[in-house]
């Protein structure tokens, strides 16, 4: 690595997918939903209910750019361009910043709605772990939304909070996990989950001998501590799902369902794209409705 060039440890994979067994041009709706984070963005092009194409990317420096952008990383495999879709939902953070959007929902009620999708009708316990705060959610068998809770903002326990951790310790996003499985007995956790103490904190252990496994293992069991307490206050009800980017960490979801005592659901899906499909599918019942764009 060229001297002064520090890697980004912190960053995650960009994709973008397209059904290619489905031509849009037969679909009777098309509906998008763009959802908007503080750290990354979706956008879901849906065609009569299934997902025909998406992207997921980082958010940029501002709301509307990074809307434009992840639309246009969705649609880019395909022909299909914004004058086709019959209606656009925006959500998430940035979500009143959402130039093509026709209307906005709020992030609860699309991963809700988006998790019943992924997971399946049976969900009934949905945790979102975002960019900046967690959400523990109570959905009913259509995925409306029953009770909810979040954590104040503060990247505690979040995304952003296991990226600065990746970044501090020089490990891989993508290796953090199972890498904090790689010690030889559990470490206790850190003490506190605030990113800058548990920065400090970090330090100190490593200048005590910790290994940078053990110290990966001690801040994903105090995320799960603290994921956890969040659940237990809005009551696990199975089955339960996992979305947004941390469901992608065994090093936090593998101790935590140990402590909520059930295995989450699975999925074949990006656990990302719970909310901007979610969002696409509320612009479906819109459109139904008779409420969709004039072609």
């Amino acid at each position: 690595m060229p001297e002064g060039k520090h890697s980004e440890y912190w960053r995650w994979k960009e994709t973008n997918w397209v059904n290619l067994s489905m031509d849009w041009r037969d679909a009777h709706v098309i509906t998008a939903g763009v959802d908007v984070g503080s750290v990354s963005s979706q956008a879901v092009i849906m065609t009569d209910g299934e997902v025909y194409c998406y992207g997921n990317m980082r958010t940029g420096s501002n709301s509307p750019s990074s809307a434009a952008a992840v639309m246009e990383f969705a649609v880019e495999k395909t022909s299909l361009t914004q004058e086709n879709i019959h209606y656009c939902i925006g959500t998430g953070y940035g979500r009143v910043n959402v130039p093509m959007a026709d209307r906005t929902v709020t992030e609860i009620a699309c991963h809700a709605k988006g998790a019943h999708f992924i997971y399946g009708p049976t969900v009934r316990t949905v945790l979102d772990v975002g960019g900046q705060d967690i959400k523990a959610i109570r959905c009913d068998k259509n995925g409306k939304v029953i009770n909810f809770l979040m954590n104040d903002k503060c990247a505690a326990g979040t995304g952003r909070g296991m990226e600065v951790f990746a970044d501090l310790l020089s490990v891989p996003i993508g290796e953090v996990g199972d890498r904090s499985f790689q010690v030889a007995e559990e470490p206790p956790p850190v003490s506190c989950t605030c990113v800058v103490y548990a920065k400090s904190e970090a330090l100190k252990l490593l200048r005590k001998g910790l290994s940078t496994n053990e110290v990966l293992a001690a801040y994903c069991t105090a995320m799960a501590e603290r994921i956890y307490s969040l659940l237990a206050r809005v009551g696990i009800e199975p089955a339960f799902a996992v979305t947004g980017g941390m469901a992608k960490n065994r090093g936090v979801i593998d101790r935590l369902k140990k402590k909520v005592g059930l295995e989450p659901l699975s999925t074949t899906y990006d656990t990302q794209l719970a909310g901007a499909i979610g969002a696409a599918l509320f612009g479906q019942v819109l459109v139904n409705q008779g409420r969709g764009r004039k072609k």
